[in-house]
């Protein structure tokens, strides 16, 4: 549980995840959807995540260089347990 915890710890991960599992990949994209993440935290949670097995990043030969990320099997596996916390969460708010 605690390397578990300890993979998805930082305040933008899960978001992180969450847009990438909605289909955007840039860099660029997260700093519009995430409000108030740090392009520097942005980087440096995205570099974790990559060395977590979470997500592989492609950077395509281009002028500007082009840089995305995409969700490894593990990254979608934890998609899936996202949803089941958010459903989880759900029922909470529900009962009160």
């Amino acid at each position: 549980l605690e390397l578990a915890v300890n993979t998805i710890s930082g305040k933008w991960k899960i978001p992180i995840i969450w847009q990438i599992h909605k289909g955007m990949k840039r860099p660029s994209e997260f700093l519009r959807n995430i409000a108030k993440v740090d392009r520097r935290v942005l980087s440096q949670q995205l570099k974790e995540m990559e060395r977590d097995g979470l997500l592989v990043k492609e950077v395509f030969n281009e002028l500007p260089p082009r840089v995305e990320y995409t969700l490894t099997e593990t990254g979608r596996e934890l998609v899936a347990i996202l949803w089941q916390l958010n459903e989880w969460g759900n029922r909470l708010a529900a009962g009160k």
